[in-house]
This record gives structure tokens, sequence and C-alpha cells, in this order.
């Protein structure tokens, strides 16, 4: 439940170790420049205290940057303020600033759920140790206010900093995560299509050498027959063979975008899906102009679905829809197949399949949204695009 999320770069945590003792030295400038009626106490309590102690912690995190991150660290900061504020009442503003700044970077650097934590105990602890002492430095039901104030504020930002924190390091997981299996599917595919190739193609034309071979002798020998039997037979091998690289080269996708519209990409696939799955496509696809590169991201998304819904779903039929609605160019993909659990294709928590997850990535990297609706009457992949993505 609190576990800290993993920190991409140890730089930040280094600046943030450097500005927390410049920012010391210069609180104790402060302190005797402006002449504080507690200076000498708060001068004390700053250089003598947190000064030494935020050397020490700058130290340590250059050898060893998890050190900042330690819970331990915040533990003290915040001990350290409620003291200068016990010692010397007047800091209370100063300190109640310095409190707001450690709890957004304590909150970046811990995440969601420890940030709140540590805005919680920080401002509480605060809050606190003034009531206790008692001399309140404007009018008690002003200050009770300000206080109020000051625990929204710190709460507010430790759920702020702290959710934007989680999310941005739950977005790199996945990229992580999703770079990481397109690196090992891509893998397969090279040796799915080296085996393909090896097995089925290299194979026939070894034998269609000798057909043809043996189609020369028969010819040198005047069986004139035999000989057009064995070129024919090497014509059907031949003609078996390109539909076969064909089929290969739909899975691979079509990449000349720049020559082939989205529409023709899908009707020159067709065919294919058919022969391969054994179930009927129907497309009823709106001439749309858009740049090649989301004609890819969209046939690729289409690629997909279709894939799945002829690998898993056992699906009798399948229909690709794509029309300009408002403001926005919608892709629809349906299958009367076997559905699946709606809760797997998208979530967040988990990328999930990778083929899901990369359709999500595309519709993303259009600045679109991605819908999957499933149940056991099929399956629906719903995709729309700002047209804004149709300016080339």
């Amino acid at each position: 439940m609190l576990r800290r999320l993993p920190i991409a770069s140890t730089g930040p945590i280094f600046v943030f170790a450097v500005t927390r003792v410049v920012a010391t030295a210069l609180a104790v400038l402060g302190v005797v420049i402006f002449g504080l009626p507690d200076n000498t106490t708060a001068a004390l309590i700053v250089g003598c205290v947190a000064l030494p102690w935020t050397l020490l912690v700058l130290y340590i995190t250059r050898r060893d940057p998890e050190f900042a991150l330690n819970p331990v660290v915040p533990i003290v900061d915040f001990s350290m303020l409620v003291l200068l504020e016990v010692v010397a009442p007047d800091t209370v503003v100063a300190v109640r600033a310095a409190a707001l700044f450690l709890v957004a970077s304590h909150a970046h650097f811990q995440g969601e759920r420890r940030g709140m934590g540590v805005a919680a105990l920080g401002s509480a602890v605060l809050v606190i140790a003034t009531a206790i002492r008692g001399d309140e430095p404007v009018d008690g039901e002003l200050f009770a206010f300000y206080e109020l104030v000051f625990v929204v504020a710190a709460l507010a930002t430790g759920l702020v900093v702290g959710t934007l924190r989680t999310s941005e390091s739950a977005s790199r997981l996945r990229a992580q995560g999703l770079s990481r299996r397109t690196i090992q599917a891509e893998g397969q595919v090279r040796r799915r299509v080296a085996e393909a190739i090896h097995d089925g193609p290299v194979q026939e034309l070894i034998g269609l050498d000798m057909i043809l071979s043996a189609a020369g002798k028969a010819a040198d020998g005047g069986r004139n027959e035999e000989s057009a039997a064995l070129i024919e037979e090497a014509r059907e091998l031949a003609t078996r063979n390109i539909r076969a690289l064909r089929d290969e080269i739909v899975d691979l996708g079509p990449y000349a975008f720049q020559e082939l519209s989205f529409d023709q990409a899908v009707e020159n696939c067709i065919p294919v899906w058919r022969r391969r799955y054994g179930f009927e496509v129907m497309a009823t696809i709106e001439r749309v102009e858009m740049p090649s590169d989301m004609a890819g991201d969209l046939f690729r998304i289409v690629q997909e679905a279709v894939a799945n819904a002829g690998r898993h779903a056992e699906a009798d039929a399948v229909s690709i829809n794509l029309r300009t609605t408002g403001s926005h160019v919608e892709l629809r993909v349906a299958d009367n197949g076997r559905g699946f659990e709606p809760s797997e294709p998208l979530d967040r928590r988990d990328p999930g399949h990778l083929g899901l997850a990369s359709m999500r990535e595309r519709a993303e990297l259009l600045d679109g949204m991605l819908d999957i609706a499933s149940s056991e009457r099929g399956t629906r992949v719903l995709v729309r695009v700002p047209r804004s993505q149709l300016v080339v």
C-alpha cells in the first residue's frame, strides 16, 4: 500500500539535497538580517541543527541517493520545524512556508500515498505543537483560520504532486513494459517468419527446381505430355507459394501508406482475412484523406482486432467501419465471437496482452480514445481520433 515508486534518475534527488542546504543557509542569514525577537535562538536552531542535518543528507545522498528517499528524512525535517517553531514562535509563517516546500518535494519523490502521509502527519504535528504552546501570533479565531488553510494546502499539495508523480511513474512503467514486450514480440515475429519461409517457400522452391529439372529432361526426351504435366504442377506450386508469401506480408502489414490509402489497405487484406480465419469480413469505409502515419496506426488497430476475432473469439463475421462524426474520425471493428472479461483489455494497472496494449498506445499516439466492449455476444473495438490529426 505504501510502497515507494521507483525513481528514473537520481539527478532531481541530488538537486533537492543541494536546495535544502542553500535554503537553510539563507534562512540563517534571514534570521540575523531581519532581527527577529527570537533571532539568537532561531539562528542557533537553524545554523547548529538544521544546517548540519541538510549537509549530512547532501553528503550521504552523493554516495547513496536512495538515502534521501528514506522515511527518516521527512520525519527529521518536520521534527526540526516543530523545534524551531516551539523555541521561536515568530518564525511560524516561515515554518509554514518551509513545510509546504517539504511536503511538495517529498510527495514528488515518495508518490501519492506516502506523499499524503507526509502532508497529513507534518501539518498535524506543526498545528498541534503551536496549539500546545498557546502563544498565537495573531487573534485566536484568525489564526485558527490560517491553520486550517495551511492544513488544507498541505494535504492538497501532497495529493496533487503525489498523484502526478504516481501517474508519471505508472505511464513510464507501462511504456517500459510495452517496449520490453514489443522487443520480445519482434524477436518472435522474426523467428516465426524465418521458420515459415524455411519450412514453406524455401522447401517448395527446392521442389520447384526439381520439378522444372524433370520437366526439362522430359521435354528433351520427347515426352511432351509428361513435360506439360510437370510444368502445370510447377505453376500450381508457384501460385501456392505466392499466396503464402502474400499472407506473410499481410501479417507484417502494408508499409507503403504513402501509396496506399487506409481503405485500399483494408480492402487488399479482406480476401486474406477471409481465407485465413474462415469468417466473413464486411467493410464500410468512408474515404478520408489522412496522413500516412495515422493510416498506418489505424490499420494496425484493425489488423489486431481482426486477428483477435479469428484466433481467440471464434467469430463468424467481422465488420469494419470508418467514418467522420463531428470533430472526430471514428473507427469501429466488431465481431460476433466469444468475448472476454470487460475489465481485462484496458486495465491501467496492467498493460495486459501486447496486442490490446499496442492498440491503446496507437490510439493515444493519435491523441485519440480507445474503448473496448466485450460480452458473450461479441467484441466491439471503438477508436475516436480528433479530426485535427487529419492535417498532413
